[in-house]
């Protein structure tokens, strides 16, 4: 229709704590959230994170639960289970520490379950709905959980990405996104255009009818411009932010990039395979190197190291020439191709 865009509020959680305020719904957010459920109007609350809580640590040997499969710690469920969010992999919730069989085990970090607990405490007459991995995994759930928030069967949605991408709730009147901050500091250079895309995006969640909708945006970090821009729903502002950042470090679109990933169950392997893979790039494209052309970052391991057993390594190439990134793909690809480890190891290209 003809309605004005969501009216934004950032809240510097910083200053929530120095004013003694400990949860994860600051002080504005809550006033809002009593105000909507007073008017009879509905409310989302987005958590880039689902579980109950971050990952489980020993607070006497610093022990952290792992997953064996993954280089990843494992999340507790509220179900008291330690889940891999990688593989699936699960155990029961420890109650002593394996390694040094301390009783203080504890969680750390918050997750949707966790904010769905909080929420019930704080508004213990309003329903909620949780709408993540977790509870959209049987077939259905996804409509189900939709079809009952838009029948005003709960008066607030809390959920991870997937509650912010498209949907039409006349009677959401507020969005509170809580940690703004969990997407800003991945390690990706697209963190802040992933963050603008979610915050803008949970942004027009709110206020789609003819009634105002208000936006409570959560961070740490109120200064940093992707979170200014999202705030101010200023797509060219950001674009020219972004663009700077790109040109200064040659990140697509200013260049190309191609990633290179060698893998094996072996890491000695992955290791080997590597080495062979930045032996024939460094032959195939020693000119474009002397030349400045084609830059090489790495080899270094992969963010996720080991995945489903497999041992990741990744070597990162900078240029403003596609073709040259194709002819040493290709080049590359003949010269492991029928090597002595070959059948054990996996090489990986993806051009972006």
């Amino acid at each position: 229709g003809q309605q004005e865009l969501a009216r934004v509020h950032t809240v510097d959680l910083r200053q929530e704590l120095k004013d003694g305020n400990r949860s994860i719904l600051s002080i504005r957010l809550q006033e809002l959230v009593a105000d909507r459920l007073e008017k009879k109007e509905q409310i989302m609350l987005f958590l880039n994170r689902r579980g109950y809580a971050g990952f489980v640590s020993c607070r006497e040997c610093g022990y952290v639960a792992k997953c064996p499969h993954c280089d990843v710690t494992l999340t507790l469920h509220q179900d008291n289970r330690l889940r891999c969010h990688y593989c699936g992999y699960q155990i029961p919730r420890p109650s002593l520490c394996p390694v040094c069989a301390s009783p203080y085990l504890a969680p750390f970090g918050t997750g949707t379950q966790k904010v769905e607990a909080m929420v019930r405490e704080a508004f213990p007459g309003a329903r909620t709905l949780r709408m993540d991995l977790d509870t959209t995994a049987k077939k259905g759930g996804h409509e189900e959980i939709l079809a009952a928030f838009a029948g005003h069967e709960a008066d607030i949605l809390i959920g991870t990405q997937m509650i912010v991408k498209g949907h039409d709730f006349p009677a959401v009147t507020l969005v509170g996104i809580l940690a703004a901050d969990v997407s800003l500091y991945a390690p990706d250079y697209r963190c802040g255009e992933r963050t603008f895309q979610l915050l803008t995006q949970a942004a027009g969640r709110a206020g789609r009818d003819e009634k105002e909708g208000q936006v409570v945006i959560q961070t740490y970090s109120p200064e940093h411009y992707c979170i200014e821009a999202a705030a101010a729903q200023d797509y060219e502002g950001f674009y020219r932010r972004e663009m700077e950042y790109r040109r200064l470090l040659s990140y697509p679109p200013a260049c190309v990039l191609m990633t290179l990933m060698v893998s094996s169950l072996r890491e000695e392997l992955a290791e080997k395979g590597m080495e062979a893979a930045l032996r024939a790039v460094k032959a195939f494209g020693s000119r474009e190197i002397q030349k400045g052309e084609l830059k090489l970052i790495g080899p270094v391991n992969a963010a996720v190291y080991k995945l489903n057993d497999l041992y990741r390594k990744i070597l990162y190439m900078k240029c403003g020439n596609y073709d040259i990134l194709i002819r040493i793909r290709n080049y590359v690809e003949a010269e492991l191709d029928g090597g002595a480890f070959s059948r054990q190891v996996s090489v990986l290209f993806d051009i972006i």
